[in-house]
């Protein structure tokens, strides 16, 4: 397997990383979006690489291209489709021939619902594919008015032998599991060839190092890495991965065990002491205070070689724990050596054994029993079951 290439284009201008379409889906870093290809099995498996958060909380997001066996590629949950992404997808068509398909793998992650439409309206030959059960809220509306092309969109069959590139790709749906408001869904995709597991959100798996998309601006990581408003963070590649691990907590836990509350007159005490009182800096506002314990809540997850989200454990898979471990059994069924997911590390080296294993938190009810990092996803599971948005837990 070749070790993964790094790829971004040169000679960048403002125009080529714009994003015009971020205010449909505000996500930092809004209009300008950097892109790394990285070449993951040489001449077969590339991914592309930007960054998306809120508050600074920035993670990477993840499409992935397949080169198909007749000559010409399949894209797997796309990105935005800026100049400086789609120059790099065309150097991968000048070599090994046109995006046949686009595959939107999701129902529920409008992160990456967005970027399907515009994405396909560079490739316009491309047949589209889509997770069978797509909704929008708060009204449904058709597929075209959501942005697909109205000519080239269809969903995905249930039966993937029913698809142009069944010989190469088998693909196994996820749910819709019904969530009140609306569903989840996820399509994995396992490419033969190269024994490859395509995943959206359902796996992760966490670097103890900020990945390299990331560090193109490192503003987010060093605004979490300080300490109180009034302190001046060095660039530093300790403070990088300070950071960046105070980030993993923020994405995952939402409000981990080891960050403090702050009392507002102390936080607007310091926002007027503070040496960067810039809109960029939230005009010195910095309402965290942290404790010791965060390197141990984090050294928990980066210990896990494959994660299930704790958001998906506590408020969306344990909705129906018997359909998601019955799918996961149909994708541990793929002998695969590598999943590459949509967030965070890829490719990460694994088995079906492994992917199994992962979802033992579905398996033993009190598999977070004493995880005090995990106590706000159950506040909110529920306060979402008591308000009626979302059906019981079933564990």
């Amino acid at each position: 397997m070749t070790p993964p290439r790094q790829t971004t284009s040169s000679d960048i201008s403002s125009q080529d990383i714009s994003w015009p379409f971020w205010p449909i889906v505000p996500l930092y870093p809004y209009g300008q979006r950097r892109t790394i290809r990285k070449e993951v099995i040489k001449d077969t498996i590339w991914t592309f690489e930007q960054c998306q958060g809120i508050l600074y909380v920035v993670v990477p997001i993840r499409m992935t291209v397949v080169k198909l066996a007749q000559g010409g590629l399949l894209v797997y949950a796309p990105v935005a489709p800026t100049g400086e992404c789609i120059s790099l997808v065309n150097e991968l068509v000048a070599a090994h021939g046109e995006v046949e398909y686009i595959i939107l793998p999701t129902v529920s992650g409008i992160e990456h619902k967005v970027f399907v439409g515009p994405f396909a309206r560079c490739f316009p030959k491309a047949e589209v594919f889509i997770a069978p059960d797509q909704w929008s809220f708060p009204v449904n509306l058709p597929l075209s008015w959501l942005g697909f092309p109205r000519k080239r969109t269809q969903k995905l069959p249930l039966n993937s032998n029913q698809t142009p590139f069944a010989n190469e790709f088998d693909y196994e749906i996820l749910g819709p599991l019904d969530l009140g408001l609306g569903a989840f869904q996820e399509v994995a995709f396992y490419h033969k060839r190269s024994q490859t597991l395509l995943l959206t959100d359902s796996i992760i798996s966490i670097p103890a190092t900020p990945p390299e998309i990331t560090e193109i601006d490192p503003y987010p990581l060093l605004f979490h890495a300080k300490n109180s408003g009034v302190e001046t963070i060095e660039d530093t590649s300790e403070n990088r991965i300070k950071g960046w691990q105070r980030t993993v907590l923020f994405a995952l836990y939402f409000r981990p065990s080891a960050l403090g509350t702050v009392k507002w007159r102390k936080v607007l005490e310091d926002a007027l002491k503070a040496p960067d009182r810039s809109r960029k800096a939230y005009f010195g506002i910095f309402p965290f205070q942290w404790d010791d314990s965060w390197p141990s809540s984090f050294e928990k997850l980066y210990h896990t070689q494959l994660l299930v989200a704790p958001i998906l454990q506590g408020v969306i898979f344990n909705r129906s724990p018997l359909d998601v471990l019955s799918w996961v059994d149909r994708v541990g069924k793929w002998g695969f050596e590598q999943i590459i997911p949509a967030h965070f590390s890829a490719p990460i080296i694994s088995n079906n054994s492994e992917f199994r294993e992962a979802f033992d938190c579905l398996r033993h009810p009190n598999h977070n029993a004493g995880n005090k990092d995990f106590q706000l996803i159950q506040d909110i599971a529920q306060s979402l079951t008591k308000l009626g948005v979302t059906p019981p837990s079933k564990l």
